[in-house]
C-alpha cells in the first residue's frame, strides 16, 4: 500500500493537516458535484429566462468579496478554522431554504444567491488561507494537483449519480433527495474540521496597506490583474454552459453524461500535471491551456448541440488543470515571497479573492447588458466570445513574473 501511494505522489512527505485538509476539499467537491451544477436548472426550470439566472449568480458574487473582507477580520481575529466551518455551516443553509422552499425558490433568487454568496465567502477565504499556511513550495504543486483530482473525480461520480437519481424519481423528489445527501456531506465536513489544528493570527488587520502594496510589488500587482481576468471567463461560464447542455437535451441525465466525460478527463490530466510538470514549464503550460480554454468557445458559440458541447468539455478538461496547477502555485509563491507574508497572509488572500470575484461581477454585468441589448440568441454567445480571452489576459500578466529566486521562469 505504502508503495502505491508513494507511485501516486511521488517522495513527497504528507502530513497529517494535508491530508485532513484535502479530505475537507474532497468532501466540499462531491456536495457541490451533486448539487450545484442542477441548482442551476432547478431554478433556470422555473423561469426559463437567462436574465434571473444570471441576476441570482451576480448576487452569488456580489456577497462572496463583501463575506471575503468580513472573514478576513474574523480569521485573524478569531481563527481560521472557524471560518471554515462558518462556510460549511451558510453552504448547509443554502441548501436546507432550497429544500423548504421547493417550487417556490425561483421567487427567492436574491436570497438563494446572498447565502451561497456568503458561505462561499467564508469558506474559501479560510481554505485559501490553510492552503498557503498548511503546504510549502515542495508540496504545493502536488496539493493543487491532488486537490484537483478529488474535485475531478467528484464531478464524475456527483453529476452522473445525481443525473439517474433526478431522472427516476417524480417531480422534485430526485431533487430533494440530492440536495439532501449534500448537506449531509457538508455535516460530515464540519465535524473534520475539528481535528485541523487551531491556527489562531495575531495583530491588526491591515487590508488597505496589502491593497497599496500593488503599487510597490510587480510581481503583486501583475497576480492581482491575472485574478481579475480569470474571473472574466469563470462568471457567465459557470452556468450557461451547463444550462446549455439541459436546453439541448431538456434531460438532467445528459448534464450527468456531461460531468462524467468531462471530469473524467480532467482527472487524468490533473493527475499528470500534479504529478510530473517541472517547475521549468510552469509559464509554458499556462500559455497551452489558455490557448486552448479560448479556442474551445469556438466549438459552442455557432450551435449548442450536445456533442459539440460534450467535445467543448473534453477540450477545457485537458485544458484547465495545464492552467491552473502552475498559476495556484505562482500565486502561493509570489504571496509568500511578499512584504510582511508571514504576519499578512489573511490579507493578501483577501485581496487576492476581491479581484478574482470584481472580475467576476463584471462577467456577469456583461452578459445582462448583451442580453438586454441583442437578446439570449445573440447576447450570449457574444459574451462568451468576448470574455472566454480572459485565460489569454491572465497569461499576459503572469508571462512577466519573476520567482522568488530572481529567475523568470520559462
Amino acid at each position: 500500500m505504502k508503495n502505491l501511494v508513494r507511485t501516486m505522489v511521488g517522495d513527497i512527505e504528507l502530513n497529517k493537516e494535508i491530508k485532513l485538509l484535502l479530505l475537507i476539499g474532497g468532501l466540499y467537491a462531491l456536495s457541490v458535484a451533486l448539487s450545484n451544477t442542477f441548482v442551476n436548472v432547478y431554478l433556470w426550470k422555473q423561469s426559463e429566462d437567462f436574465v434571473s439566472l444570471s441576476i441570482y449568480n451576480l448576487f452569488i458574487v456580489i456577497m462572496q468579496p463583501i463575506t471575503f473582507v468580513l472573514a478576513g477580520r474574523w480569521a485573524k481575529k478569531i481563527d481560521r478554522i472557524t471560518v471554515l466551518r462558518l462556510g460549511v455551516i451558510f453552504l448547509s443553509g443554502f441548501y436546507l431554504t432550497v429544500l423548504m422552499l421547493g417550487e417556490n425558490a425561483g421567487n427567492y433568487l436574491v436570497l438563494l444567491g446572498i447565502l451561497l454568496g456568503i458561505g462561499y465567502g467564508f469558506y474559501w477565504l479560510s481554505f485559501n488561507v490553510l492552503t498557503f499556511e498548511i503546504t510549502e513550495p515542495e508540496t504545493r504543486d502536488f496539493f493543487n494537483g491532488f486537490l484537483g483530482l478529488l474535485n475531478s473525480f467528484a464531478g464524475m461520480i456527483g453529476p452522473i449519480s445525481a443525473g439517474l437519481v433526478i431522472t427516476h424519481m417524480e417531480k422534485l423528489t430526485g431533487y430533494n433527495m440530492i440536495f439532501s445527501l449534500s448537506l449531509g456531506l457538508f455535516v460530515v465536513a464540519v465535524i473534520l474540521s475539528f481535528f485541523l489544528k487551531r491556527r489562531p493570527a495575531a495583530g491588526r488587520y491591515k487590508l488597505l496597506n496589502v491593497f497599496h502594496l500593488r503599487k510597490q510589488s510587480y510581481n503583486w500587482r501583475r497576480i492581482l490583474y491575472a485574478n481579475f481576468f480569470q474571473g472574466l471567463r469563470e462568471g457567465s461560464f459557470a452556468f450557461v454552459v451547463i444550462v446549455w447542455v439541459f436546453v439541448s437535451t431538456g434531460s438532467e441525465l445528459a448534464i450527468g453524461t456531461y460531468g462524467l466525460i468531462a471530469s473524467g478527463i480532467s482527472f487524468i490530466s490533473y493527475y499528470l500535471v500534479g504529478r510530473f510538470l517541472p517547475k521549468s514549464f510552469r509559464k509554458k503550460a499556462i500559455l497551452v491551456g489558455s490557448i486552448f480554454l479560448y479556442a474551445a468557445v469556438f466549438i459552442i458559440v455557432f450551435d449548442q448541440n450536445f456533442s459539440l458541447l460534450i467535445t467543448y468539455g473534453i477540450v477545457i478538461s485537458m485544458a484547465y488543470p495545464l492552467l491552473l496547477v502552475p498559476y495556484l502555485s505562482i500565486t502561493y509563491d509570489v504571496i509568500g515571497s511578499s512584504e510582511n507574508a508571514e504576519e499578512l497572509r489573511i490579507e493578501y488572500i483577501v485581496i487576492r479573492e476581491l479581484y478574482l470575484n470584481g472580475g467576476r461581477i463584471i462577467s456577469i454585468l456583461v452578459l445582462l447588458l448583451a442580453i438586454w441589448q441583442m437578446g439570449e440568441k445573440t447576447g450570449i454567445p457574444f459574451t462568451l466570445l468576448l470574455l472566454g480571452s480572459g485565460e489569454l489576459l491572465l497569461f499576459w500578466m503572469m508571462k512577466s513574473i519573476t520567482l522568488p529566486n530572481g529567475k523568470k521562469e520559462q
